[in-house]
């Protein structure tokens, strides 16, 4: 496992420089790869999970290894709860070059340790990440349906 990483974390009340949150959004959109989506959709999470947008806010959880940043984690607030989950993780990635150190569990406990709540996520069946998110305790309760208009 990756014990020197650093983990910084985002929030409406400790929130990263223009610069930083710049870094974060072209962070996202080069390493989720397929299961990633448009930098401007990167940027509107990342302004709600910091209040910058009216929200619930969120928290961004920054891995950072030799001064270079290795994983990022987006989480957003729902301002639900029981029927919904209280928080959605939106985005996880890991650097491409670190994968397989243990940086993405590192980062999920993190998120499990701070957030306040239940956590829904999202995942693709053939992402490989599938297995982290079932090894840590998230489950398969739904089929997930949208009409897209």
């Amino acid at each position: 496992m990756s014990d020197d990483l650093q983990i910084e974390v985002y929030s409406a009340f400790r929130t990263p420089s223009v610069q930083q949150k710049e870094s974060i959004a072209d962070f996202l959109f080069q390493h989720l790869g397929k299961y990633g989506d448009r930098r401007e959709d990167i940027m509107t999470c990342l302004d709600y999970a910091l209040k910058e947008t009216p929200s619930f806010g969120g928290l961004i959880f920054v891995g950072i290894k030799q001064s270079e940043t290795v994983g990022v984690v987006v989480v957003n607030k729902t301002g639900m709860s029981g029927y919904i989950p209280e928080n959605i993780l939106v985005y996880i990635a890991t650097h491409s070059a670190h994968r397989r150190e243990g940086i993405g569990e590192l980062l999920m406990r993190k998120v499990i340790e701070r957030t306040e709540g239940d956590i829904a996520l999202h995942v693709e069946p053939d992402n490989p990440a599938r297995r982290l998110y079932e090894r840590l305790g998230f489950g398969n309760k739904y089929l997930e349906m949208r009409l897209h208009k």
